[in-house]
């Protein structure tokens, strides 16, 4: 099995390997496995929200088998004999961090779907024109914004605490061969949950594709202008997700001089968009719900290993 994880990343969050011990333990094999399905995550799919969907999947996966080995009299023996040791440290505080960014990414999330339920509502019932839809258009836009500057926050943070990190440092030389496997699996979790992490971040911080003029929202943005966006006769967009997807139904939507029946069919368009993208933050939802139970347990058992008094 290879020794390091190093993932090439097409948007640009790319995650230096490691050097440690190759030899694999019988207690890290299942985690070792988890890691192998993870290390094709960002060629799982052609869409990033179904990679996204899949590196979520994997991370339940791999930390459902991290309880299984922190759980282990060998595992808890060996790390608590070494429990203050500053790579020990390390360890611990790598599932911290990933709660905290996980539990203020998924706060956005649901914030999120509350907003869109609304605005769908919103668009059921009025007409474009209508003060309660401009209302809930607008609150849509605050809190896109918002969503993006604390995931670009994240984002940031993520990669600084990578890139600050002793992962590529080897523990103490004097490791019997279970911990120094036990050590290299861990910090390969780590690197990995970083990496999707980002993407995830980084898919939610994606830019909001709208400006405005003259108080209405008019269908131009910076990304059209360098050619990234490809408009059809039909007015599908490609190379877009499905956040900016909306943002452009609801551009649309709401731009100036339309006719009643190019209104209609704008008020279905973005009724389409906001379903779909319901769709996407359901899953993300349910994605980090599952891998939050499992991170909350392993940091549990990690905090029984060096701490007699178990604080979380």
């Amino acid at each position: 099995m290879a020794s390091t994880f190093s993932p090439k990343h097409s948007r640009g969050y790319a995650i230096r390997s490691i050097s440690l011990p190759t030899r694999s333990h019988p207690s890290t094999v299942p985690i070792e496995e988890e890691l192998n399905k993870l290390k094709s995550w960002e060629t799982s799919s052609s869409s990033e929200v179904e990679r996204i969907f899949f590196g979520l999947s994997g991370l339940a996966n791999l930390y459902k088998c991290m309880e299984d080995l922190l759980k282990l009299p060998l595992t808890q023996q060996a790390l608590s004999h070494h429990h203050n040791q500053k790579w020990v440290d390390e360890l611990l505080d790598c599932p911290v961090r990933f709660l905290d960014i996980l539990g203020e990414t998924r706060d956005a999330i649901m914030q999120m779907k509350g907003n869109v339920r609304g605005l769908q509502s919103a668009l059921r019932r009025r007409k474009v024109g209508d003060l309660v839809v401009e209302s809930h258009v607008s609150s849509y836009w605050i809190l896109r914004r918002n969503t993006r500057k604390q995931c670009t926050k994240s984002l940031v943070l993520l990669k600084h605490s990578t890139e600050g990190s002793s992962f590529g440092a080897s523990p103490p030389l004097d490791l019997n061969h279970h911990l120094s496997a036990v050590v290299r699996v861990l910090r390969e979790a780590s690197l990995i949950t970083s990496s999707i992490f980002q993407s995830l971040v980084g898919f939610l911080s994606s830019p909001i594709l709208r400006s405005k003029i003259n108080n209405k929202w008019t269908f131009v943005s910076r990304v059209m202008r360098k050619g990234v966006l490809q408009l059809q006769c039909n007015n599908q967009v490609e190379n877009v997700n499905e956040l900016e997807k909306v943002d452009l139904a609801l551009c649309r939507m709401v731009m100036d001089n339309a006719t009643k029946d190019f209104e209609a069919e704008n008020i279905q368009f973005a009724q389409k968009e906001l379903e779909a993208v319901v769709v996407v933050i359901e899953g993300l939802e349910n994605g980090l719900d599952c891998l939050f139970k499992h991170l909350i347990n392993t940091r549990v058992s990690f905090l029984n290993i060096v701490s007699p008094s178990g604080r979380i």
